[in-house]
């Protein structure tokens, strides 16, 4: 069967990713509740550290995995590397006896555990003065609740998780209180402010990338704008060298270069480039999130049988965050580019031919699978070839993004 698994960043107070949580779901039609929660782990497990390559999906950084009280109890988790495994406890767990001398082991072994969405009990001290990490949901619990939880816990040692952090303003608000780790997707909303308008040197960066998409760029001049650009030359050598590909023999020459990634692979290639330039102010996962998108919405295009460019959805999956990156609205930054009008409804929310890839990239992403199997459905998709899309986009964007940024 096949595993739909995603991964949600999890980031320190100055934005850096410390890791990943696996969201996972075992085939199209299993609801996750009504699944029997270990033999899900187990198959997610499974998949993760035996069948699929550990450094596509997480890279060099540590994974949150739900383990459920049976696989616990059974130490499952010693099956698995303690260096990057955290064990993650479920709310709904009754610390017995049983369980509990599980999670001494587990914890004298070396692993990290947090407890998942807590709210307190009597039961859970011996397991809170166990845990590493403590998750509450920021949404859903009361602000003073969570600054008393906070107070009450700070000489334990463990650090707090703010998970369901939305906004950049719930996120500076978790930081005052306290929290050490930050998990949601507040990184990827734009801190707008009124009277701003995009800088000068970013406007120009725009114009490269447009320009350098624009139809009728040949090959010629592609070869003479990257060879100018010695940065550029050295990034893309370095991207077509790096692991990703597997290429038995070294590529020395840009003209070797563009003819292997061909036109829109190029092209493509110095829309991350100047990218990367655009959000270097930004978190590292803006940009990596915005090139998994644009990959995902690439393949899923060719999965459905291109009937819709890829190159189109490659363009935007790609701008789908532009609005985070300049910290500007969206309308006001698609004014500067000459996109295509589909590609600019989609990118504004309205519907047509191309929204309905960008949704589905989403809500692969954030792990909805119910949305993942509408919206597949509703295009026609072949949903088994999902998950391999979504690992192949990780892949992608972790080279490239390292390329860029290095």
């Amino acid at each position: 069967m096949k595993v739909y698994l995603a991964r949600q960043p999890i980031f320190t107070g100055d934005k850096k990713i410390y890791a990943y949580e696996l969201l996972f779901r075992g085939g199209v039609g299993n609801f996750f509740p009504a699944i029997d929660g270990d033999s899900a782990t187990s198959r997610v497990l499974s998949n993760t550290f035996f069948s699929s390559d550990l450094q596509q999906i997480a890279g060099d950084r540590r994974i949150f995995v739900n383990f459920t009280r049976e696989l616990v109890s059974r130490r499952i988790p010693l099956i698995f590397p303690h260096q990057v495994t955290t064990v993650e406890l479920l709310e709904d767990i009754v610390p017995d006896e049983e369980f509990m001398a599980s999670c001494r082991e587990i914890s004298a072994r070396g692993y990290q555990i947090a407890l998942d969405d807590f709210t307190y009990r009597d039961d859970l001290a011996e397991l809170m003065e166990l845990s590493d990490i403590v998750k509450i949901d920021f949404l859903a619990t009361p602000r003073d609740k969570i600054a008393e939880c906070l107070g009450r816990f700070a000489g334990l040692g463990c650090a707090f998780l703010a998970e369901k952090v939305e906004t950049n303003e719930q996120f500076r608000w978790a930081c005052d209180m306290g929290f050490t780790y930050f998990q949601g997707y507040f990184f990827s909303r734009p801190e707008v402010m009124r009277g701003t308008d995009i800088p000068p040197l970013k406007v120009n960066l725009l114009q490269i990338m447009t320009e350098a998409g624009r139809e009728g760029f040949s090959m010629d001049e592609l070869d003479r704008l990257i060879e100018r650009d010695v940065g550029i030359s050295y990034k893309l050598l370095r991207y077509l060298n790096s692991p990703f590909f597997r290429r038995k023999t070294e590529i020395s020459s840009i003209r070797h270069a563009i003819m292997l990634l061909g036109e829109k692979g190029i092209k493509g290639f110095l829309s991350v480039i100047v990218m990367s330039e655009l959000s270097e102010d930004k978190p590292d996962e803006l940009l990596k999130s915005s090139v998994v998108r644009a990959r995902l919405c690439e393949k899923l295009g060719l999965l459905n049988g291109r009937r819709t460019d890829p190159s189109h959805l490659f363009t935007l999956g790609l701008f789908s965050l532009i609005d985070a990156i300049l910290d500007s609205p969206m309308e006001q930054v698609l004014r500067k580019l000459p996109l295509t009008g589909d590609i600019k409804s989609a990118l504004l929310g309205e519907q047509n031919g191309l929204s309905c890839y960008l949704r589905l990239a989403e809500s692969y992403e954030r792990g909805d699978w119910d949305a993942v199997t509408a919206h597949a459905a509703a295009m026609g998709l072949d949903q088994d070839g999902l998950p391999d899309i979504y690992l192949d986009a990780l892949g992608f964007a972790d080279a490239l993004v390292s390329t860029a940024r290095g």
